[in-house]
């Protein structure tokens, strides 16, 4: 009889544990829905940006070393189930960034030496005329650019 009991008992606890497990299990699925809508939500904002940067890179009206530097921020930030490469994807992009990302802007620039920045400033501009036009047929390419 004591036995019956027990057993009795120990069903009992299996079962509420049973269902305390398929509560917690829900949740953690629900959790995951959640941040995956939050990331698609996030990379859908980033995206509308990069597409209107380049947009306006293709017609003039962003500089392109400072759309360099914010689309290099805006594609690294991208949450992507199968990451890209966008070294090799945007590789003048990649270039020009490279040439200015260490430049100095605002405060610092006014605090540098005319001469200084002049130098800064041919260097940068040399670069953008030696990639605009690869940087360019990237903007397209980045326009067109869907995530999936």
């Amino acid at each position: 009889m004591l036995w019956w009991i027990l057993a009795g008992i120990g069903l009992i606890v299996i079962i509420g544990l049973s269902a305390y497990a398929g509560i917690l299990l829900r949740k953690v699925k629900d959790q995951q829905l959640a941040l995956a809508k939050a990331v698609e939500k996030r990379n859908n904002t980033l995206m509308d940006s990069i597409t209107l940067i380049a947009k306006a890179m293709v017609q003039g009206q962003c500089n392109l070393s400072e759309g360099a530097i914010r689309l290099t921020v805006l594609l690294g930030e991208l949450k992507l189930a199968k990451p890209i490469d966008f070294d090799q994807q945007y590789p003048a992009l990649n270039k020009l960034y490279q040439v200015v990302k260490d430049m100095p802007t605002h405060e610092v620039r006014k605090e540098r030496s005319k001469k200084e920045i002049r130098q800064l400033d041919e260097k940068r501009e040399k670069a953008e005329q030696r990639l605009e036009q690869e940087i360019m047929a990237e903007m397209q390419q980045l326009q067109e650019w869907q995530l999936s």
